[in-house]
């Protein structure tokens, strides 16, 4: 069987009408489904032995590594960076591209200041 290199592979099945927009609609999905196999073969872990440090099974550990990991819990993405000797961490960034206007009156300061009250 040949091998493939990837990025080739995909660099073309990009330049396909439909496919740039179902890929990019999963991006993040498979961005992290990357580096957490990155990250597992990179401690010489296999995907029983991750889960056994997860507390999970080996099918779990491989329906993540599909990328097909879209009820995880932030609880269990800690169990994984534990594991992994890592520190997990979320952010969020605004879309590339997305052509939504941002709001203009957005309040500078976001402390919750108690709940208002009525006037009398």
């Amino acid at each position: 069987m040949k091998a493939i290199d990837f990025d080739k592979y995909l660099e073309e099945q990009l330049k396909r009408p439909g496919f740039r927009e179902a890929y990019e609609d999963l991006e993040e999905e498979y961005e992290l489904a990357k580096q957490i196999i990155r990250l597992r073969l990179s401690r010489n872990l296999s995907q029983t032995q991750l889960a056994r440090l997860v507390g999970t099974s080996q099918p779990a550990i491989a329906r993540l590594e599909s990328g097909n990991h879209r009820n995880m819990t932030l609880e269990f993405l800690s169990r994984l960076a534990r594991a992994l000797d890592l520190r997990a961490e979320m952010t969020f960034r605004p879309l590339a591209n997305s052509g939504r206007p941002r709001p203009s009156s957005v309040r500078k300061d976001t402390r919750r200041t108690g709940p208002k009250r009525a006037a009398k």
